[in-house]
């Protein structure tokens, strides 16, 4: 199982296919999935990229964070686990 990394201060004319490019040059790109707004289907400005181990994980962090793509300077870092929302409001 690979590793996820976050990609954030996306441009909002970034692509799947432009992320995948930039992050296989630091080797096996699993997944590449930009979010989207589930209404509109605009871009959120974010995206979560999957490397195929974690040493390819760490090498595409280090060279990618604070790098450009498409005109932003792009924020790259290990994704955390989202926490679980709790159903119970009071």
């Amino acid at each position: 199982m690979g590793r996820k990394i976050y990609v954030g201060n996306l441009s909002f004319s970034s692509n799947e296919d432009s992320l995948r490019r930039l992050f296989q040059s630091h080797g096996t790109v699993a997944s590449a999935k930009i979010i989207t707004d589930r209404d509109s289907g605009a871009s959120k400005g974010f995206a979560f990229v999957e490397m195929g181990t974690d040493d390819e994980a760490r090498a595409a962090i280090s060279a990618c964070n604070g790098i450009d793509l498409d005109g932003r300077q792009i924020k790259v870092n290990e994704a955390m686990d989202k926490p679980r929302r709790d159903n119970d409001r009071y």
